[in-house]
């Protein structure tokens, strides 16, 4: 499912006007990625967290020339999923 499947969903299942779901949906995925990036946890009950977590850098190798090449430091995005939709997932 993509952004405008997802969109054209919440709009069937509330009866939006499919501007205002996609609107809510947008407004949604901002506010978690501003979260994120102020370094904040976002839990979501029933569904599961979202955090951001910091990857340390290290040393990598180019897969073609088997060259040694350092991977800076950088910031990613990790979701933990909660027990209840693990437990919908697996039914």
């Amino acid at each position: 499912m993509n952004k405008t499947q997802l969109t054209e969903l919440v709009a069937a299942k509330t009866k939006m006007k499919k501007k205002d779901a996609e609107a809510a949906v947008s407004q949604v995925f901002a506010c978690i990625t501003e979260a994120l990036v102020n370094g904040e946890k976002v839990q979501i009950s029933g569904f599961g967290s979202f955090e951001s977590k910091e990857r340390a850098a290290r040393i990598g190798r180019n897969p073609h020339t088997h060259e040694e090449m350092e991977i800076p430091a950088f910031k990613s995005a990790g979701f933990s999923p909660s027990r209840t939709l693990k437990s919908a997932i697996n039914k």
